[in-house]
């Protein structure tokens, strides 16, 4: 099961069908396809209506913060009635590529939990080099059905506090850079029914495939990592 993919990224746009059943054949057969803005959440549950397998979420993320207002808010309401629809996300906060809007991320961040809590659905956490922020938001506005944080940031107070919460974490191909130091003892700190996987298709290719394009089929480099960190082999 990938966990988080993004079938909806343009990159995909020319081979989707053939991506999908080349990854199905191969044993890769739950998908959830990713909403990060309204016009990729849209895409996200449309590609979810032509295939049994695959979910879709629905949300603004912190990088797409510009369709961030009451009427998008709206319509990812309306959007999240779709039976294809398994949480709000990806949401979340980003300082790292934004430094200069963090109060309109912090508001859509709180907004789109209040919409997740109405509709009793899980939200899909995105968090870069804003450890304390996220974790306080979610200290301070309770989510009801809880989620996950995506391709979660090897910070030990993090996934330390992430779990306490009662959150998923969610490891990608990240885990298998040579950069990646810790990735190790981070592994071992999740319980494994907390635990889940991902590719982040199209981006962050696992070793030994890093630079090209990610398909979910590479989520195996990613589960065959976690096996060998937790001597499962």
């Amino acid at each position: 099961f990938d966990s988080h993919s993004h079938y909806n990224d343009e990159k995909f746009d020319n081979d989707i069908n053939t991506i999908i059943e080349e990854t199905y054949n191969d044993g890769i057969t739950r998908f959830s396809c990713i909403g990060f803005d309204i016009a990729h959440s849209i895409k996200a549950i449309n590609i979810s209506e032509k295939h049994s397998f695959i979910y879709a979420t629905c949300g603004i993320s912190p990088n797409d913060i510009n369709d961030y207002n009451e009427d998008n808010l709206k319509k990812i309401e309306e959007m999240a009635h779709n039976e294809k629809v398994v949480a709000i996300g990806e949401i979340g906060l980003d300082y790292y590529w934004n430094k200069e809007n963090r109060e309109p991320q912090l508001k859509a961040f709180k907004k789109q939990i209040e919409i997740a809590n109405k509709l009793n659905l899980p939200i899909v956490i995105h968090t870069r080099d804003a450890v304390m922020d996220t974790l306080q938001v979610l200290k301070e506005n309770n989510v009801v059905n809880k989620g996950v944080f995506h391709c979660c940031p090897l910070n030990r107070e993090l996934v330390k506090e992430a779990l306490k919460l009662d959150f998923y974490i969610s490891f990608s191909g990240v885990i298998t850079f040579k950069n990646a130091k810790n990735a190790e003892e981070i592994i071992n700190m999740v319980p494994l029914e907390k635990m889940l996987i991902e590719t982040d298709s199209p981006y962050l290719a696992p070793e030994p495939v890093r630079g090209t394009r990610n398909t979910p089929i590479n989520v195996k480099l990613v589960a065959a990592k976690i096996a060998q960190a937790r001597n499962m082999l």
